[in-house]
């Protein structure tokens, strides 16, 4: 059985998701996990789809990217799958699809999750020199404070008398931002 496993980092990204689990479907994948997270997050979908394939299934993704965060975690997920005699297919791997079934195919995935690791490394090298650049210049603010901007709503909830637990849950944000921007208001 084809079971298919589609990722993308942000949920600004439904598009590309659902184009990756439509190519899932017309490929013949029965069942499609799929999930809207970072690479380094947990990664709950992923693993219920390792959880899910068994002997003679073969796991199904668009991209090598959207499966593995490094060239390690792909030989984690490549020894799983073997482990349960599971084949692991690559629509677009380079403009054809690699089945790990075959030697060659293993090799080659081996050798360019090596290099997708490499482009990775590379990248984020580049952004945290722009990012230097852009404070030098004073061009870069960062990420706007979520929690932050709930402030006055913080201060209302509180002075109604509900706890930092209480105005965590109904603002949807963590309890340590409640207490300590709480605590930075009152000094």
């Amino acid at each position: 059985m084809l079971i298919g496993y589609a990722r993308t980092s942000t949920y600004d990204q439904k598009a590309g998701l659902d184009g990756q689990i439509q190519q899932l479907l017309a490929t013949g994948c029965k069942k499609v996990f799929s999930e809207q997270v970072s690479s380094v997050a947990s990664r709950e979908q992923l693993y219920l789809a390792l959880d899910f394939v068994r002997e003679g299934d073969t796991l199904v993704v668009a991209r090598l990217d959207r499966l593995a965060r490094s060239t390690r975690h792909f030989l984690e997920i490549m020894e799983t799958l073997h482990d349960k005699g599971v084949a692991l297919r690559i629509l677009d791997f380079g403009g054809s699809a690699v089945d790990s079934k075959s030697a060659t195919g293993k090799m080659m995935l081996t050798m360019f999750s090596a290099f997708a690791e490499f482009e990775r490394s590379l990248l984020l090298e580049r952004q945290k020199v722009g990012i230097a650049q852009a404070k030098r210049e004073g061009k870069y603010k960062g990420r706007v404070p979520t929690a932050r901007r709930q402030l006055p709503e913080m201060r209302k909830l509180a002075e109604e008398g509900l706890t930092p637990p209480e105005i965590a849950k109904r603002l949807n944000c963590s309890r340590a931002s409640v207490y300590r921007l709480l605590k930075e208001d009152r000094a």
